[in-house]
């Protein structure tokens, strides 16, 4: 039986732009699914640079007005990897056209767009999906199915840091194409939506609801050089942000983000106590997850490390790629979430996390730094 095509405009060609063509890419080698993706058309301003990347990915055209891309009859989603600022507007004028919409995190500049762009994907029904893509990682969905199955008991602690090196230099200069990460006005905020936003998701998805949080921010560089205007300007996002808070069930949670960590690249762990157990897991090692079961009895009672890539069954994704023992990597994350977006497509469904959950993280990020500027414990 032929496959249905599921057609896609790429709206950015960025780092984000690489790791989801890659995913459209390989999906169809690797899982059985009902539509097969064909990479449609690509845009960016330069007519130039979106040609360059439909040659190398293989994309069949190119588009520069956005605009233009929603508007074609045969384009089925469209994904967002542009800058956060101009998630909003795109993603209304998809769910306008009755596009599916695949977002890059975080989902807005703040709540109060969120909720427009909630409101209007949930009017028109159309598919949604925000590209938290660790979720995916198989060694953290296997914690989300040991949490299911009651092997943690009460959870009392979750904690979570994302670290990186990148911005420490003063002569980096903020904003424009390739750091606009840097400039509050295309971003909304540092690392709390860029990097914490990914510990939060997962602590949602693993842990449940956040309550309220007790946070801290700093720019420890106030000004740097702006690339579009060249005129040394105020920074205005936070270089380091670290927050206490109370989850719905009555566990705590410690979370740290900074950019100004000398030595690290992209360190994301992430940690749970529960009463019959424990569980730790580094992007570092991604495949293996530390495992302590109190059960255990004896001299032999002690942390274990798990080899994520078991065929049986159990361990999630792992029999679609080689042989156990061999592991996979960050970017088969991004390929699991298209696999399971296409799923959830074939019935119609949209498959977490959907806009509506990309929501609720960015409840918990605007409170963050709420209560980073108050100096107060903030309710989500």
């Amino acid at each position: 039986m032929a496959k249905k095509p599921f057609r896609v405009g790429m709206i950015g060609y960025g780092f984000m732009g690489r790791a989801h063509s890659n995913a459209y890419r390989k999906v169809g080698n690797f899982f059985d699914l009902e539509h097969e993706v064909v990479l449609q058309a690509v845009c960016a301003r330069s007519e130039a640079n979106a040609k360059a990347f439909a040659d190398k990915w293989g994309y069949a055209s190119v588009e520069t007005d956005w605009r233009k891309l929603v508007e074609r009859k045969d384009i089925d989603a469209i994904d967002i990897c542009v800058p956060n600022n101009l998630h909003k507007e795109i993603s209304i004028a998809c769910a306008k056209a009755g596009k599916a919409v695949l977002c890059e995190k975080p989902l807005a500049m703040n709540v109060a767009e969120g909720e427009e762009m909630c409101e209007a994907i949930e009017k028109a029904g159309v598919p949604n999906m925000v590209w938290y893509n660790y979720r995916r990682v198989p060694a953290v969905t296997f914690i989300k199915q040991l949490i299911e199955e009651g092997r943690f008991g009460r959870i009392f602690h979750y904690r979570a840091n994302f670290l990186q090196d990148w911005t420490i230099s003063e002569d980096l200069p903020q904003g424009g194409t390739a750091l606009w990460r840097l400039d509050a006005a295309a971003a909304g905020s540092g690392v709390t939506g860029d990097l914490l936003a990914h510990c939060i998701d997962t602590a949602l998805w693993l842990n449940g609801s956040i309550a309220d949080v007790n946070a801290m921010t700093e720019t420890f560089i106030k000004e740097r050089k702006h690339t579009l205007t060249g005129k040394v300007e105020k920074v205005g996002i936070d270089d380091a942000c670290a927050f206490l808070c109370h989850f719905q069930n009555g566990s705590l949670g410690l979370f740290e983000s900074t950019r100004y960590a000398r030595g690290h690249k992209a360190l994301y762990t992430l940690e749970i106590n529960g009463e019959r157990a424990s569980a730790k897991w580094d992007l570092h090692d991604l495949h293996r997850l530390q495992w302590f079961d109190y059960k255990d009895e004896g001299k032999l009672r002690g942390w274990r490390s798990i080899h994520v890539s078991d065929h049986s069954g159990e361990q999630p994704y792992t029999d679609k790629w080689w042989v156990p023992g061999l592991q996979i990597g960050y970017e088969h994350s991004f390929v699991h979430q298209v696999a399971d977006f296409l799923a959830g497509y074939a019935k119609g469904e949209s498959v977490g996390p959907t806009f509506r959950d990309a929501l609720e993280t960015q409840r918990v990020c605007d409170a963050v730094l709420a209560s980073a500027a108050s100096k107060q414990w903030q309710k989500v």
